[in-house]
């Protein structure tokens, strides 16, 4: 019987076009041109100067730029970056709070210091009491509560790139003075002499722009015109507005009406400007 065939088995291998310089380098070279990039980003970070670096690092906290539209972001004294947008002013809110819990008499402020967040910025109200917690009775010098207490806000609000607006308030009750001394200038004398003490106490030169009367034409309790909590001394902490961001302090001032350093006039009064301090009989 004749042996049977072998079986012929044929292999074809199949070769790929352009073996020689495949695709595969692309991704490493990809790789390579990237990491060259971040290396000469660095070294020119490196040399730039501090208004670049400072620009870089805003757009990395916030690509879309809308923290910009809503005054987000600045570098406050010492360097510590601190949010000024209208979601942070909470946090400055809260902040104020823990600090105002240090105070020896913090108890008995508590509840008469109001901390609301508005269009305009972080409103801070002192509501005077039947005794005069803050500022007694027809007097423009404030009291050993008030004074603490306006340094404390002074010591925090210095860190804030802010703007400061201190409004004076009073009630419907009329001053007993014969010298014609009215709840208009006693409304701007106390606002202004917590100026002073801020300015003195840690505020920035120019960080307060301006200083407003308002007598008992704004009452905080509108159906009770004599309430004592109208009588107040408000600070306003004003969001950042990106196109004054970049302004001198004293140029700030002097666009909304403080400059050198003196209080603007409220709008509507007719007492001429600052009046000399005095006190009346009682308020």
């Amino acid at each position: 019987m004749a042996e049977a065939a072998a079986p012929i088995i044929i292999v074809k291998k199949k070769v790929g076009g352009h073996g020689h310089h495949g695709g595969a380098w692309k991704v490493a070279y990809a790789d390579f041109v990237t990491a060259m990039m971040a290396l000469f980003m660095v070294l020119w970070l490196l040399n730039a100067g501090p208004k670049v670096k400072e620009a870089v690092g805003a757009y990395f906290r916030d690509p879309t730029g809308k923290g910009k539209q809503t005054g987000s972001s600045a570098v406050g004294q010492g360097g510590a970056s601190i949010g000024v947008s209208k979601n942070d002013m909470n946090k400055i809110k809260e902040e104020l709070k823990n600090a105002m819990k240090q105070m020896s008499e913090f108890k008995v402020l508590k509840d008469h210091v109001s901390m609301t967040v508005t269009g305009e910025g972080l409103r801070i109200e002192l509501l005077e009491t039947e005794k005069g917690l803050f500022f007694e009775s027809g007097r423009v010098d404030p009291s050993r509560n008030g004074e603490e207490l306006l340094v404390l806000m002074a010591h925090e609000l210095s860190k804030l790139p802010n703007n400061i607006l201190i409004e004076g308030h009073t009630d419907s009750k009329p001053l007993k003075s014969a010298d014609g001394y009215s709840n208009w200038e006693l409304s701007v004398d106390r606002a202004n002499e917590a100026r002073k003490i801020m300015e003195g106490s840690g505020l920035r030169q120019g960080q307060i722009v301006q200083v407003r009367g308002f007598a008992d034409r704004k009452p905080r309790v509108i159906e009770d015109p004599a309430n004592d909590s109208n009588r107040r001394v408000s600070i306003i902490v004003q969001y950042l507005e990106p196109q004054h961001a970049e302004k001198p302090a004293a140029e700030a001032a002097k666009a909304e009406g403080g400059g050198h350093g003196e209080p603007a006039k409220p709008e509507g009064e007719s007492h001429g400007g600052s009046v000399p301090a005095k006190a009346p009989a009682h308020h």
